[in-house]
């Protein structure tokens, strides 16, 4: 007896198997003939089997604003028209509102496929439908009270390029013209005005300047002054200035995007393998607060947006100006890495004067 039930157990366990196996042969070929032409098709299907069996809880308009010295943020951005004309996969997932999850195809040693899910933690994680509102809730609206306590604040979009730092720090696109009012310089000067009509800061006597220049290999220009060169000095007491730059009175958010835009259309851009609109300096927009009888900088905020940083295998193609143009750029933003490493760690030492960009911000990391 005990025999005959072993024999039928195992019988049904084989057609079961085999009925397994027939559907998952009808169900590839199924999605073989569906995603016909695409040859990512089955990394695709493995991401998608992830994402159904992950709970993902993105951040949300009420979720807490965190305080820290340094806050670093990540921005996922969707897949722009070229990568979806050429069928490539969306290998990015955002779990949690500080998590992301990069997916990695790889093979076994019999050949099986199977997906390797490299988790990064951050302060906070914006997923691709987060809007710049969103993103500048979290970033740089908590640095804006720093100023007007007498502080100095910076914010940095940093990236590869084509990654969408333009974007964030300087407002949506509509085809090719930049809508300033939804980026970050013109949303942290609201704020300042805003501020400043409060009871609290209305006896301070402050009066806001703005000033834009760029940093395009070892050269600062005035973005105001049809892009005038200007130094970098230091002076007696230790103090870094720009020599010669220009800055404007701006009492309204409407003055701020003019200053904006004017400042955009000079900026040095240029064509790459990796990104046709890819911007070639650094760009630096200060919102000055200074006392009105006195002059005295009161508190200063600089937010950036860096030069697209390039890996030499996205410059196969690039001429000899592109190629110097992208090591200006990788060794200015190794500086700025090494800065914030020292500030992170409170170092004795922070090696400022790396680069210009780190001169020029010099205040904000001593």
């Amino acid at each position: 007896k005990n025999v005959v039930e072993e024999i039928e157990r195992m019988k049904k366990n084989r057609e079961e198997r085999r009925q397994r196996q027939e559907t998952m042969k009808e169900e590839k070929e199924f999605l073989i003939i569906v995603n016909q032409g695409n040859p990512n098709w089955e990394f695709q299907e493995m991401i998608r089997k992830y994402r159904s069996s992950t709970e993902f809880r993105p951040l949300r308009e009420l979720d807490p604003v965190e305080d820290h010295q340094i806050t670093v943020c990540i921005r996922k951005r969707p897949l722009n028209k070229k990568e979806v004309t050429r069928k490539e996969v969306d290998v990015v997932s955002v779990p949690s509102k500080d998590e992301i999850v990069v997916h990695e195809p790889k093979r076994k040693l019999n050949l099986t496929k199977f997906l390797e899910n490299q988790r990064f933690t951050f302060d906070y994680a914006f997923d691709e439908t987060c809007s710049n509102d969103l993103v500048y809730k979290y970033t740089a609206k908590p640095l804006v009270q720093t100023i007007l306590e007498g502080g100095m604040a910076t914010c940095f979009a940093y990236g590869q390029t084509g990654s969408g730092k333009t974007h964030t720090m300087g407002g949506d696109f509509r085809g090719k013209r930049q809508v300033c009012k939804k980026g970050i310089y013109a949303m942290a000067a609201e704020d300042v005005f805003n501020f400043l009509k409060l009871p609290e800061y209305k006896d301070l006597d402050l009066r806001v300047f703005a000033s834009f220049f760029e940093i395009y290999n070892s050269d600062v220009s005035d973005l105001l002054a049809n892009k005038a060169k200007l130094r970098i000095l230091e002076d007696g007491r230790h103090q870094v200035q720009i020599v010669g730059l220009t800055e404007r009175v701006v009492n309204s958010v409407d003055e701020v995007i003019k200053i904006i835009e004017r400042g955009n259309t000079v900026r040095a851009s240029g064509k790459t393998s990796a990104n046709c609109h890819s911007s070639r300096s650094h760009a630096v927009f200060q919102i000055v607060l200074r006392t009105h009888n006195t002059n005295r900088i009161h508190g200063l905020f600089s937010l950036i947006d860096l030069a697209g940083n390039e890996r030499a295998a996205d410059r196969t193609t690039a001429n000899r100006q592109t190629r110097l143009e992208a090591a200006a750029i990788n060794k200015s933003l190794l500086a700025l890495k090494e800065c914030i490493r020292a500030l992170g760690r409170q170092a004795a030492h922070v090696p400022f004067r790396g680069s210009k960009i780190t001169q020029v911000l010099r205040d904000s990391f001593i």
